[in-house]
């Protein structure tokens, strides 16, 4: 089976500090492959707060964003108490959505622990149905750095 690769760019709109909680540990006492999807969606929801938006379901009335794909590669273990930095990059934008890369490296460390894709697809949560991404959104994004 071939692996995956995400390639990241080599600009970041976004970085944030997250703590390595004794919940995010698994048997083999690092961080957990269910754990840094759930810190990619910390990151991404004080991503959008960074913004001005409220949450990543209400970005303009009903229409928020659901993740439609996610890819990690794993690149060193994590443990209780590190502090992660976890940078973001949006790219590939389309009608209805984007594609969102994440960073995720060792603070004290320097060292890249994962790295990360979502597709981000917005969605009428009103009307239960993928949307046309807002304006309001798209220009968010896009006059960032």
């Amino acid at each position: 089976m071939a692996r995956i690769h995400i390639n990241l760019p080599d600009i970041f709109i976004f970085s944030t500090e997250l703590p390595v909680r004794i919940s995010d540990l698994n048997y083999g006492n690092h961080v957990g492959n269910d754990s840094i999807l759930t810190l990619m969606q910390e990151a991404r929801a004080l991503f959008y707060r960074s913004l001005g938006f409220e949450s990543e379901v209400t970005i303009e009335g009903p229409v928020g964003q659901v993740v439609a794909d996610a890819a990690i590669v794993y690149k060193a273990e994590s443990f209780f108490g590190d502090t992660l930095i976890i940078e973001i990059a949006v790219q590939e934008f389309h009608n209805y959505g984007f594609d969102m890369l994440y960073r995720i490296s060792n603070k004290a460390t320097g060292k890249e622990v994962a790295r990360g894709k979502t597709g981000i697809i917005c969605f009428d949560y009103a009307k239960r149905k993928m949307t046309t991404m807002p304006v309001i959104l798209r220009e968010a994004l896009t006059s960032l750095p």
